[in-house]
């Protein structure tokens, strides 16, 4: 991120009503504009947690993040550049009857309106954009989706520095820090399922996570590091059965490994190759890439493919 940027980050928010798609605009009180929800990236955040929260801090309707939609930069003063992250997220019929929105200081009204009128009601050419990122998504069928979250494990006690089993191996106390930043930001994606090796640095990793969740960890030796050096990993069990499932899943294991769980699923999913496989694989600790497939059409697929490291 450049210094001399304001980041923010936010969604467009869609439902279906009577099959009919729909799309929140937000009707804003000080500005008298209609725009999306978004807002700027708070201290610690990562841009994915920024927008989920955004969303519900304006709307009062909590969401989970599907595919981006893009990237939108306008002008500020003095000689400054807004950069604004956004995101589709569906809003379930429980999260909108729970949402507790009442005209504010902020904003004035929320308006679900279809496509075409959200096009001539939107106040400001960049957004005009990101809804042509959003609808190209939807002529493609890739609305809606499912996260399968590869990550690389917190930082640990170097292997150089550690005289017990390197499946023992502790995160360091900036591992701890990542495990609890990052937790934040993958529950935005609405994870269910959380996979990881069973080394001490994996599960400690992402169990911050399954605590903000409430769920249990389902640990294997399957995507160890200790199994890929003794040539015992069995990596594609292990995402086949995720690919077959289709529910938002992280699957946390370490750096040797990252390759081949992405270059597996995209083998599961019938994926063109790429480098850009190498590029979500390359990874710093506490790093994860998010990769999105269809819900409904299997043979779509990997759709979006996003990448995200830890501030810290």
């Amino acid at each position: 991120m450049s210094d001399s940027a304001v980041y923010a980050a936010g969604a467009v928010v869609w439902r279906r009503v009577e099959g009919k798609l729909r799309i929140l605009l937000i009707h804003r009180t000080k500005y008298r504009d209609v725009t999306f929800p978004k807002g700027k990236v708070d201290p610690g955040e990562m841009l994915a947690q920024t927008a989920a929260r955004e969303v519900e801090e304006e709307t009062g309707i909590r969401v989970h993040l599907g595919v981006p939609v893009g990237v939108s930069h306008y002008s500020m003063r003095p000689k400054r550049q807004k950069i604004v992250h956004y995101w589709a997220a569906e809003a379930t019929e429980d999260a909108i009857r729970a949402s507790s929105f009442v005209p504010n200081g902020e904003i004035a009204a929320l308006e679900w309106v279809s496509l075409k009128k959200a096009r001539s009601q939107l106040s400001y050419p960049v957004d005009v954009e990101i809804l042509d990122e959003f609808v190209a998504r939807v002529d493609h069928g890739a609305l809606d989706s499912v996260p399968l979250i590869v990550l690389r494990h917190a930082r640990a006690v170097p292997r150089s520095g550690w005289k017990g089993a390197d499946a023992a191996r502790p995160l360091t106390p900036q591992g701890r820090h990542q495990a609890k930043a990052i937790a934040g930001v993958l529950e935005a994606f609405g994870v269910r399922k959380i996979v990881t090796s069973d080394a001490l640095r994996c599960t400690a990793t992402v169990k911050p996570l399954a605590k903000a969740l409430g769920v249990k960890l389902s640990p294997t030796a399957l995507i160890s590091q200790d199994a890929w050096e003794a040539g015992e990993a069995d990596v594609r069990k292990v995402v086949g059965k995720r690919v077959r499932v289709r529910k938002p899943a992280v699957i946390c294991s370490h750096r040797p490994l990252l390759q081949e769980l992405l270059t597996e699923i995209a083998l599961a999913t019938g994926t063109i190759r790429g480098s850009y496989l190498g590029d979500a694989a390359d990874l710093e600790p506490a790093g994860f890439s998010v990769v999105h497939l269809s819900a409904t059409n299997p043979g779509s697929g990997i759709i979006a493919i996003e990448t995200h490291e830890p501030k810290i």
